[in-house]
């Protein structure tokens, strides 16, 4: 298992070598050669050594390659391919093979087949066509497992193995018999008697408590609402059911094959029905994959959100990047290709944000199949192509950036998500449409564009490493969990909580006294009642401190009361609540008194400058950019450490991006956590730290140059900031370092 490290930290020992043999940097993709000719398969081989390629994954939908007919065989393929891998020094991450099930095995077991909540079964003809709850199928996808592990134990090309491929992709929630009956089991084992379950599930509302756990469903279709709680359970026996299949496919290789660690491709930042952090001590290493959506102009910041996520669930641990896109996919409205140099700033924008490999589905565009317009490593076009030329291009950058390996990100600021709390908050009979990936995301988005580097952490996670704590609507929490929060702030950290936050406990039960129940005596604040907006209706917050004409406020608004040590930042203008308490802060712990929102902007920019969320010098021009440090957002002296009284700000109501762009940068100035020069617009810059390096990653989204002055203070007193490598172009770095439209350059500096 690996160790868990602090952030920032580098423990080289707490790493399992999952890509022992590799020089540097993981590069490639999955591997699909029973697609093709032998003549394409060869000359494959030398194409790959041509980009750099040293890892690919093989076998992913094999079964029916492999097993054509039950019981015969044919290894012959697979046994060519690992040994030419081997021979051209390319390593392999093999996979079980079990992603889509041959035709021959529903076709005799059509009890296997998935079901919907309304009762329909899906039928064979694509992928993941199957129950993972029912034995009969896992029985053959462990006895698939134990085949490969075994033929393939001792190959010298294999260094990891890839179980299955995005478990729960397509059949993440199943309503058939056996999920039913495998979700009664999970129920007895968590509550342990019906009393238990009818307490959790509050049955006796509506008549629906249980004398018998035969009587239990799934929530199939109905007439009206289902139980709320009953559906989170359902959602969380899901997830553990995905999870316990992944451990099936594990312990079958690893009774074989101790020695070889092993991984499955997580969709993270993409997919809300899997609870990642459950999962993540059940993996050697983590992976991940993501792709990103062509229509939207802020699609890299949701890539680094995913990456963040990523390295949150991989408790700060380098993780592999197992897919994504050179160009376009498939399964969008509209399938466009990406923008000159994108595929390289998706691409490192990942290794800045924790990953130890770059991978891509897939190696060579399919010429058939649902996915055969899917770009590739290898375009339609061949290599005489744009693709190919900066494929080729990127594999010299990944191996330029070999010693970023094993090195971590730094950040003092969390970010708190939940899977349960997103899916308690996502059910209807809630007093609005809250959708809790909104405010994850507004926040997440702010914090980007002021330069700060996020670790996005369970609820459950230790959080005295940080300075800043958002907790954005955290719905459901557990009173241990909200401690954490409480305790981060008696610590000294600022905290940000947002409305429809600690409503709940972990069984979907109100918190009776006032909301934010589970927060309410940390923020100082009582909301009676919710008055949700109309859809297009507004409203405007003041306060002294705030810009002139106030923020905009939509969606959301409560029926507070602030107590007498509470500062009152804004309150409603107008609306159904003038007055009322919209936006506070409460000054937490008794060593010391931490300056006050007035004090901070005494001291730092003004009431319309930060209003503006750092715009200052955010046209992307090399002269505007000019004093923009190379700094990691979140580092250490960034803006001076946290004093030893912490705050706790509550948001009540869903600002517009401006307003909360201008909480964000208040609250990050007072926990110290902001770079030590505006970032222009459109710039990101992260650092990883290894023992006696750092590596600075900026990455230019923009159409313009942007200059950074590598003299200006650095993220650490023991950081040499005058003086450094650039390691893609070799060049050394002295006082300023210019970054091309569109290009991503990464600084070498030592410390210690």
């Amino acid at each position: 298992m690996r160790r868990r490290t602090s952030p920032g930290s580098f423990d080289p020992a707490g790493i399992r070598p999952w890509n022992a043999g590799l020089d540097g940097l993981a590069f490639g993709g999955d591997y699909n050669p029973e697609q093709w000719p032998d003549d394409v398969r060869l000359e494959d081989i030398e194409l790959m050594r041509e980009a750099g390629v040293n890892i690919v994954s093989l076998a992913i939908f094999a079964w029916a390659t492999i097993e054509p007919r039950e019981g015969e065989f044919d290894w012959a393929w697979l046994d060519t391919t690992m040994d030419r891998l081997h021979a051209a020094g390319i390593k392999v991450a093999l996979a079980t093979a079990t992603a889509a099930a041959p035709p021959w095995l529903t076709r005799r077991h059509p009890e296997i087949l998935p079901q919907r909540s309304d009762g329909t079964v899906l039928a064979q003809g694509s992928r993941q066509t199957y129950s993972i709850h029912h034995p009969v199928f896992r029985d053959y996808a462990v006895a698939m497992a134990e085949r490969v592990a075994r033929r393939y134990a001792d190959h010298p090309a294999l260094a990891l193995w890839h179980v299955d491929n995005e478990i729960g992709c397509h059949n993440p929630r199943d309503w058939s018999p056996a999920a039913a009956d495998a979700f009664r089991d999970w129920l007895r084992e968590r509550y342990g008697d019906l009393d238990g379950l009818n307490e959790a599930w509050g049955t006796a509302f509506w008549s629906q408590r249980y004398g018998s756990f035969d009587d239990v469903l799934p929530p199939l279709d109905t007439t009206a609402f289902a139980n709320p709680t009953q559906r989170l359970d359902f959602d969380r026996f899901s997830s553990d059911a995905l999870l316990d299949y992944y451990r099936d496919l594990r312990d079958a290789l690893r009774e074989i094959t101790p020695h070889v660690p092993t991984t499955t491709n997580l969709m993270a930042g993409s997919h809300k029905e899997m609870d990642y952090f459950s999962w993540a001590d059940d993996m050697d290493v983590i992976a991940n994959d993501n792709y990103t959506m062509a229509a939207d102009p802020d699609r890299h910041l949701l890539l680094s959100l995913s990456a963040d996520l990523t390295r949150g669930i991989s408790g700060g641990d380098p993780w592999i990047l197992m897919e994504h896109s050179t160009s376009a996919v498939n399964w969008q409205e509209r399938n466009r290709a990406k923008e000159p140099g994108e595929m390289l700033r998706n691409s490192l924008a990942h290794v800045a944000r924790g990953s130890d490999a770059v991978m891509f589905f897939q190696w060579r565009a399919s010429k058939a199949g649902a996915e055969k317009y899917h770009s590739a490593l290898v375009p339609h076009a061949g290599t005489d192509s744009d693709l190919w030329r900066d494929v080729v291009g990127l594999g010299r950058a990944v191996k330029a950036l070999g010693e970023v390996r094993g090195s971590r990100v730094a950040a003092r600021t969390a970010l708190v998500l939940d899977w349960p709390a997103w899916w308690a908050c996502d059910q209807d009979v809630h007093p609005t449409q809250v959708r809790y990936p909104d405010q994850v995301l507004a926040w997440y988005k702010a914090l980007w564009r002021l330069g700060v580097t996020v670790d996005i952490v369970p609820p459950s996670r230790d959080l005295d490493d940080y300075d800043l704590v958002v907790v954005p609507t955290l719905y459901l929490v557990s009173d241990a969990d909200a401690a954490r929060v409480r305790a981060a702030a008696e610590r000294g950290a600022t905290v940000l909580v947002t409305y429809f936050s600690g409503i709940a406990d972990e069984n979907d039960h109100i918190r009776l006294g006032g909301y934010p129940g589970a927060y309410r005596d940390l923020l100082g604040v009582r909301s009676e009642e919710f008055f949700p907006l109309q859809e297009d209706e507004a409203v405007r917050v003041t306060g002294a401190s705030l810009p002139d004409g106030g923020l905009t406020a939509g969606l959301w608004t409560e029926k507070s009361t602030a107590a007498a040590d509470v500062e009152v930042i804004a309150a409603y203008d107008d609306g159904p609540l003038p007055g009322r308490p919209a936006i506070t802060r409460r000054t937490v712990g008794n060593d010391g008194v931490r300056p006050g929102p007035e004090q901070v902007e005494r001291t730092g920019p003004s009431a319309a400058s930060a209003g503006q969320a750092g715009s200052a010098g955010h046209e992307g021009s090399a002269a505007q950019a000019g004093s923009a440090a190379p700094a990691a957002s979140g580092s250490a002296g960034a803006s001076g450490p946290a004093s030893s009284a912490g705050s706790a700000w509550y948001v009540a109501t869903r600002l517009s991006d401006d307003g909360v762009a201008h909480i964000a940068r208040r609250v990050a100035e007072e926990a110290g956590v902001l770079p030590p020069a505006p970032l222009p617009e459109g710039v990101e810059v992260v650092r990883r730290v290894a023992d006696d390096a750092e590596f600075v990653f900026l990455i230019n989204h923009t159409d313009a140059e942007v200059t950074f002055d590598t003299g200006a203070p650095g993220p650490s007193s023991d950081t040499d900031a005058t003086s450094g490598k650039e390691l893609l172009t070799g060049e050394t770095v002295t006082s300023s370092l210019t970054v091309p439209a569109g290009a991503v350059r990464v600084l070498r500096r030592p410390v210690g």
